[in-house]
């Protein structure tokens, strides 16, 4: 592995090209690749920002300012400050069975984890009405005891749980099982328990690709619409997180608040494409390095 580390490098650093395609070809390629990430993905993006500031900072932050979008703000943090913490820990546990032990339903238990990816969220969020809504499963058991969930905020939370679930786990199994279990072997064999086994050996060897997991499930938690519209009843002020706000602002052709608040989410996906960039070449870094080391 190390061999090919240094032909890459050696490629790269003398302009070398991995493939004999002609030059025109390799052109045509490139200008089809930055016309449509320019048509479909920066000219949108750039447009947002324009439109947020087109009336000028004084109404943009007055859009900001509301009381509705400052409730919408706060919800959709409460429902990633919940839900990011819950699947980080899940994300861990599952990681760390499917990695380190062998069990019937191993396979299984994977592909599962894959379930909020080939489901739609609309669907989702109807899922958890049917299990939590008034006529639901438990519905009838939640209104004895007075705990509302469906078109309530519990709801909202749920629904972000849900879409996010599988980021931290899909983030830290393949690198677990890429690093084996030889070095947390290692520390037990010298006499360390399994708390310090996490903290001082696995914790550190993971801790980028977790990052990276945590921080594409808090993207995705804040800006989740699809199952958060159904469970939510979209209540402005109470049940209406920052996509569901700049929806119900859009369609009251309220266009300079809509675009005030969609530029926040528009700012966070830049913030975390660099930070993404960042983390996936810390993963890489110790992936590769665990590899030499083996």
């Amino acid at each position: 592995m190390a061999t090919n580390e240094k032909l890459r490098k050696s490629v790269q650093k003398n302009g070398l090209h991995c493939t004999q395609d002609p030059v025109w070809f390799q052109w045509i390629l490139i200008v089809i690749t930055v016309t449509f990430m320019t048509l479909l993905l920066i000219m949108p993006l750039g447009v947002i920002f324009y439109e947020a500031l087109r009336k000028g900072w004084k109404t943009y932050i007055a859009a900001l300012s509301s009381r509705n979008a400052q409730s919408a703000i706060l919800l959709s943090v409460l429902a990633a400050g919940i839900a990011v913490p819950v699947n980080t820990l899940f994300g861990l546990a599952a990681a760390w069975a499917t990695s380190k032990y062998q069990f019937r339903g191993k396979a299984f238990l994977v592909s599962i984890l894959d379930l909020p990816f080939a489901i739609s969220p609309i669907i989702a969020g109807l899922m958890l009405i049917l299990v939590y809504g008034v006529q639901g499963w438990f519905g009838e058991t939640l209104r004895t005891y007075g705990i509302p969930v469906i078109f309530a905020v519990p709801g909202v939370v749920l629904a972000t749980k849900f879409v996010t679930v599988p980021f931290v786990a899909r983030e830290l199994i393949p690198l677990m099982q890429e690093q084996g279990s030889e070095q947390e072997w290692a520390a037990v064999s010298l006499g360390a328990n399994a708390w310090q086994t996490f903290w001082k050996v696995t914790l550190p060897n993971i801790k980028w690709a977790l990052l990276y997991g945590v921080l594409l499930c808090s993207a995705r938690a804040m800006g989740e619409y699809g199952a958060v519209a159904v469970v939510s009843s979209n209540i402005r002020g109470k049940t209406n997180t920052l996509p569901l706000q700049i929806d119900a602002l859009y369609n009251d052709y309220n266009a300079p608040a809509a675009f005030a608040l969609a530029s926040l989410l528009a700012l966070l996906g830049i913030v975390t494409l660099v930070l993404k960039s960042w983390l996936e070449s810390r993963t890489h870094n110790t992936v590769s390095e665990s590899g030499n080391d083996s």
